[in-house]
């Protein structure tokens, strides 16, 4: 009986870290998720901060990478040796990046958020038909 109790206690906090290494702690990380436009001209036109399966990736017409914490607001861009330091107004809102990679410094604004309005579908009620 007590090797099942063991088991069992074994078995949740496995479950329980491999929960936590797969989702991020940090509170920024939402913060900074979003679309970045970057001056015209520049190397890109923009980039994505997204999550994808618990990990921080940054997407762009030049590839993709996978961006880990190394200071507060300041990622490294690890496929492209670089890093991405993002900026915040008095409100403490993230703002834009500045990113320095392979010999570039390239610095973007966010966008907002999207606001398109929400499309709803009215479905037809059925007809009964009696014979």
């Amino acid at each position: 009986m007590k090797k099942i109790i063991v088991f069992v206690f074994m078995l949740v906090g496995l479950t329980t870290a491999a929960s936590a290494q797969t989702t991020p702690t940090d509170s920024t990380v939402n913060q900074i998720l979003g679309r970045y436009k970057f001056a015209e001209g520049s190397p890109v036109a923009e980039v994505t901060v997204v999550l994808e399966n618990g990990v921080l990736m940054m997407n762009s017409a030049a590839g993709s990478s996978t961006l880990e914490k190394s200071g507060e607001d300041v990622y490294v861009i690890t496929q492209f040796q670089g890093t991405a330091k993002f900026t915040r107004n008095d409100s403490k809102v993230v703002t834009g990046v500045t990113i320095l990679a392979m010999g570039y410094e390239l610095v973007g604004t966010k966008e907002p958020a999207s606001t398109k309005a929400t499309a709803f579908r009215i479905a037809a009620k059925p007809v009964l038909t009696v014979k």
